[in-house]
């Protein structure tokens, strides 16, 4: 988002939102959200500074109500929006490719989301085959007979619960949750890190 609205363009991009309409900064976070497809917000740091050098600059004014601001474009920021109406042309150009960018992104991060998620559960199934065929059928020394009850045996039933309750839960959160590109990435780190750890540990 830096490059399409680099060089003062979220600026213009405001004073284009509100010349459709009044409208307060919770809003435009939510108008500029939509546009990208909820791939991208900006904050409320990036947003409420840029409304009030506007302001300052006879662009905008407000009024206040119930301790909310309502922004409105004056007749110096229509004067500003025509004057730059081909570079808005432009932005909106730029903003509809890097919408198409993100979106083909999106898709192919949660394709590799859902492939992570396949291959722990993959994993995690042969892992629980594994386990069980360790307990069941690798007969222990003599001295010491295979637990059949008792801590061991709570134990691996806990591991199971706690499997089945894991790989469910992974699946209903990705197929729920609309998620960030931020979101996605960190969530593949998380499967990734998660599946390491089980390696080492059943070496």
């Amino acid at each position: 988002m830096t490059a399409v609205f680099s060089h003062g363009r979220l600026r213009l991009y405001l004073l284009k939102l509100l010349d459709d309409g009044p409208k307060h900064g919770y809003e435009l976070i939510r108008l500029l959200e939509d546009r990208f497809l909820g791939l991208y917000a900006p904050s409320a740091g990036t947003i409420y500074p840029r409304l009030q050098r506007l302001e300052a600059e006879g662009l905008v004014s407000h009024t206040a109500a119930g301790g909310r601001k309502t922004y409105d474009i004056t007749d110096a920021g229509r004067d500003e929006l025509r004057q730059r109406a081909g570079e808005l042309t432009a932005l909106e150009a730029d903003i509809a490719a890097s919408v198409a960018d993100l979106s083909t992104l999106a898709g192919e991060i949660r394709s590799e989301v859902r492939g992570s998620v396949r291959d722990l559960k993959r994993e995690l199934t042969e892992a629980t085959r594994q386990t069980r065929r360790t307990r069941w059928e690798t007969p222990a020394p003599p001295s010491r007979p295979a637990p059949t009850n008792g801590p061991h045996a709570i134990l691996l039933d806990e591991f199971d619960q706690r499997l089945a309750a894991f790989t469910t839960e992974v699946g209903r959160l990705v197929r729920a949750r609309q998620f960030s590109d931020t979101q996605l990435r960190t969530a593949i780190r998380l499967l990734d890190g998660a599946l390491d750890g089980l390696r080492r540990l059943l070496r």
